[in-house]
């Protein structure tokens, strides 16, 4: 038997693809099933960007690129940060990665060692959890609630920080809950962190377009003399519809930079040179598809606030931006559905919804905040209109039954 690596033994699969997986295989064995489960855009990359890959190819740009980048992305990224998020950068001030994913993963493995203490906002993205383990580290939690807007409490965030702690985790807007940083949050954090200098911050601001109300800020922007504690990252993922493509860049001190280069050298090395091309396209490209994908998604948040509004043991909170609902299931537990199964916790809930509405969500527990669901609202209307009435019919009968 083959002996694996104590971080194998500490990775967990994440519960959005479990569920995607299973919305699959139900959907092979004929069943009707509307996945809402991945955090996805269903809209097109845009073709000019699409076009620049295309003629990148064709030009003979498909060698090995610089582990860092090439120059001319990383060019168009010091632009678009400074442009987007008053983050003054040079090209030497950016790295790209394999996605957004490695810009955490280069970032975590180049700062924890076995033991160190990272503080993580809850509810938050699973793949947090999951870098920080693997590299040995323990994820610490904050409890951001619902009642809170889902925002970090200062006095909170004091109260975590220990002798162990080595960096704290920011995303906003919020994966699942959509929830923004305000400026009161944010000046909170930094005046919390400028008593804790050993303290790092990444801020993960991939969902920055996606914001229906307010203002986008970022922590190294509002308290720009934190700046050489914070690294800031974003993509093109999920604002140019280009998951697939895997494309990821982030700003920050050098020498975290050049520490986490050496950690992506030795993991993955470089990033395809056709999708740093189309990167370019995309940052330099007009900006005007960005309001009109984000007004697209705020009518499909409306969309899905309203249908839900009746659903009797949901309550959701209003997002304020990305493109999911992460509605309180509490008052469902206890019920017991058409099928006969008791619902216990929000993993019983997700999965019965799967089982026997035919939606497939996530599980709250997944994002360290139990008693919730998360659905994504990146499908077309006509998609989560259905999805929606099969989960008002579902809770109705279950509230009943």
């Amino acid at each position: 038997m083959i002996q694996f690596s104590a971080c194998v033994g500490r990775t967990r699969p994440a519960a959005t693809f479990a569920m995607a997986a299973r919305a699959r295989a139900l959907r092979a064995a004929g069943h009707d099933v509307i996945s809402l489960s991945i955090g996805e855009p269903d809209l097109p990359t845009p073709p000019h960007v699409v076009d620049a890959a295309h003629r990148a190819a064709l030009g003979g740009q498909t060698r090995y690129p610089p582990i860092a980048g090439t120059d001319a992305l990383r060019c168009a990224a010091a632009r678009k940060f400074e442009r987007d998020q008053g983050l003054p950068a040079t090209p030497a001030d950016v790295l790209v990665t394999n996605g957004g994913k490695q810009a955490i993963f280069d970032a975590v493995m180049s700062v924890i060692d076995p033991g160190d203490e990272v503080l993580i906002p809850a509810p938050c993205w699973a793949g947090y959890i999951q870098v920080v383990e693997f590299a040995g580290g323990i994820p610490v939690f904050i409890d951001c609630p619902a009642e809170a807007g889902f925002r970090v409490d200062a006095a909170t965030l004091a109260a975590a920080i220990g002798p162990r702690t080595k960096l704290l985790v920011l995303n906003y807007p919020n994966n699942p809950s959509g929830a923004i940083a305000d400026a009161a949050m944010l000046i909170g954090i930094a005046d919390v962190l400028r008593r804790h200098p050993h303290v790092l911050t990444i801020s993960d601001d991939i969902y920055e377009h996606l914001i229906f109300e307010g203002a986008y800020l970022t922590l190294a922007a509002a308290a720009p003399d934190l700046a050489g504690r914070v690294l800031t990252m974003s993509g093109v993922s999920k604002s140019y519809a280009m998951t697939g493509w895997r494309l990821g860049f982030c700003t920050g001190p050098r020498d975290w930079l050049a520490a986490m280069t050496l950690v992506q050298g030795t993991a993955t090395a470089g990033v395809s040179t056709i999708s740093q091309a189309a990167a370019v396209a995309a940052l330099d490209g007009p900006q005007d598809l960005l309001e009109e994908r984000r007004t697209i998604y705020r009518r499909r948040r409306d969309l899905v606030l309203g249908a839900l509004a009746g659903a009797p043991g949901l309550t959701c909170s209003r997002p304020e931006g990305a493109f999911y609902a992460f509605p309180s299931i509490t008052s469902l537990l206890g019920c017991r559905t058409p099928s006969g199964r008791i619902l216990g916790n929000d993993e019983d809930v997700a999965n019965a919804l799967l089982d026997e509405a035919l939606v497939a969500t996530v599980p709250g527990s997944a994002f360290a905040m139990p008693g919730h669901i998360r659905l994504s609202t990146a499908a077309s209307d006509a998609l989560l209109e259905e999805a929606c009435e099969r989960i008002l019919r579902f809770c109705i009968t279950t509230c009943n039954h």
